[in-house]
């Protein structure tokens, strides 16, 4: 582990963009452990592993070329949709922005969840609430640079549908209002509340907007765990120098039985000042 760690940590050294993916986690085989008891635990173990795991495949060739842009797999679980069965399966993805105030990162998600998962469109996507400073609370403004974007990209037919998370019936009427591409779900974290409140409940039902829920924390990847991960997995590295920008964690689904037949995590990061 010495020498593929130092190999890669001299690779993290000089380049400035890294694409982690984990390629579809029910193919991984060995490399998964026990169930995880929570999303961020599950995000961590795959982030680390998929580390460890390219760690221990670099090229001497990949080592002369010091690329800019670090391309992290597991190259073993890699998993492209048969065109054949693209109509067969329902692909959906949820997008977490984590360090980036650019609404390009929605673009470059969808552009490489398509490229990873050999599809032209995705069926749907989802959007976190974008992070922002402790007590302010979310706002139109802060929804609007990204749902632009996803809007485009409906309208580029590189996404079917487009939705949000842990809005309110205040906040999903104003995005609802303003917004040309309207939201078609809306998902409520049950664990802030045990039931869906009437007012939200009456709104999506009036306007046909799914209410889904879900169990993400409130921050599923912070800066500070994806370094620690990283500091863990390749120990001569300046872990702080990276912070991740977006996380999408996608699945797909067989429509017809409703069994999930791929699912995983990408995400990208850069070094600071780069």
């Amino acid at each position: 582990m010495g020498t593929d760690s130092r190999a890669a940590g001299a690779l993290l050294a000089r380049a400035r963009t890294l694409h982690l993916q984990t390629g579809n986690l029910l193919n991984w085989g060995r490399l998964r452990k026990k169930c995880p008891s929570t999303h961020s635990e599950e995000l961590r173990d795959c982030i680390q592993k998929t580390l460890n795991e390219w760690s221990s495949q670099i090229s001497p060739e990949l080592v002369r070329e010091f690329p800019d842009v670090l391309e992290c797999t597991v190259s073993h679980a890699v998993e492209k949709i048969n065109p054949d069965e693209r109509e067969e399966m329902k692909v959906s993805a949820k997008l977490f922005i984590v360090g980036s105030n650019s609404s390009s990162s929605t673009r470059n998600a969808v552009d490489m969840a398509c490229s990873v998962l050999g599809v032209a469109q995705l069926d749907s996507v989802i959007i976190a609430s974008p992070p922002i400073e402790d007590g302010v609370n979310l706002s139109l403004e802060h929804l609007q640079p990204y749902w632009e974007e996803l809007e485009n990209l409906v309208q580029s037919k590189k996404i079917v549908a487009i939705g949000t998370s842990d809005l309110d019936k205040t906040q999903l009427e104003q995005l609802y209002q303003w917004a040309q591409v309207k939201p078609n779900s809306n998902q409520v974290n049950l664990a802030s509340c045990c039931v869906m409140p009437p007012d939200l409940t009456a709104f999506a039902k009036q306007f046909d907007i799914q209410l889904l829920t879900h169990n993400d924390p409130k921050e599923l990847l912070s800066e500070a765990t994806f370094q620690e991960a990283l500091r863990e997995s390749i120990p001569d590295i300046q872990a702080q120098e990276w912070v991740p920008l977006w996380l999408l964690r996608y699945s797909v689904i067989v429509k017809s039985r409703g069994i999930i037949k791929s699912k995983g995590y990408i995400l990208q990061a850069k070094r600071r000042g780069s």
